[in-house]
């Protein structure tokens, strides 16, 4: 950070599902004299709760994790402490995941094969108050735009889904049971099985595997 940030302290909670990346970003950060990395999260469920307990003022954010994604995670975030400022690190560097991720709430929007220096101009900026995004994801937006195109707008079936019921969609396509997905969200397994009901009914899938071919179609997981 450089001397406009001042000399405050900034608290950071890292959230990527792959720890190796996690200890190497913990390692880049813990250089720069101001940033404190105060906790890690490997999805999306894990950041909200680490959110909640550390109270941070910056969120590096991964988009594509198990059980809970960034998107879902973000949008949570952004409703519960709306204060707390979203940087994604990632990827995908496809308009709809920039145009949900900004639509969500992120503040910032930076791909994986930045340099260490890009992604400490990134946080600088980002807890300055600014929107900072990649050279690649400006250069992107700028050709849809030139090009006249309208930004994408989810799936009609997939987007009349509530956040919950993609959580359900989610946990369900990566073999969850109803009693898994209950303790991992922390509600009923009554609650679970009236939400698995309604995205089926929504979705006209009638099967754990119909949702799970479902869900891979989309992207909701890989294989």
């Amino acid at each position: 950070m450089n001397s406009e940030a001042g000399n405050e302290q900034y608290r950071i909670i890292l959230v990527e599902d792959h720890r190796i990346l996690r200890e190497g970003l913990r390692s880049l950060l813990a250089s720069v004299p101001n940033l404190e990395v105060v906790g890690e999260a490997a999805n999306g469920l894990e950041a909200i709760r680490a959110v909640g307990h550390f109270h941070p003022d910056l969120v590096l954010m991964d988009l594509s994790m198990p059980k809970m994604d960034g998107l879902d995670a973000i949008a949570e975030i952004k409703n519960t402490c709306p204060e707390c400022r979203v940087l994604v690190l990632t990827v995908h560097k496809a308009e709809e995941y920039i145009f949900s991720a900004l639509k969500a709430g992120a503040n910032g929007y930076l791909l994986k094969d930045a340099t260490h220096q890009e992604l400490k101009v990134a946080i600088e900026n980002v807890l300055a108050g600014k929107t900072y995004l990649s050279p690649g994801v400006s250069e992107t937006l700028v050709e849809f735009y030139l090009d006249g195109k309208e930004p994408p707008k989810p799936e009609s079936v997939l987007g009349s889904l509530t956040q919950r019921e993609r959580q359900i969609l989610k946990l369900v396509a990566e073999g969850y049971k109803n009693k898994g997905i209950a303790d991992y969200l922390c509600i009923s397994i009554k609650t679970v099985e009236k939400h698995r009901a309604n995205l089926m009914k929504k979705l006209d899938l009638h099967s754990a595997s119909e949702l799970t071919a479902y869900a891979l179609d989309r992207g909701l997981i890989t294989k």
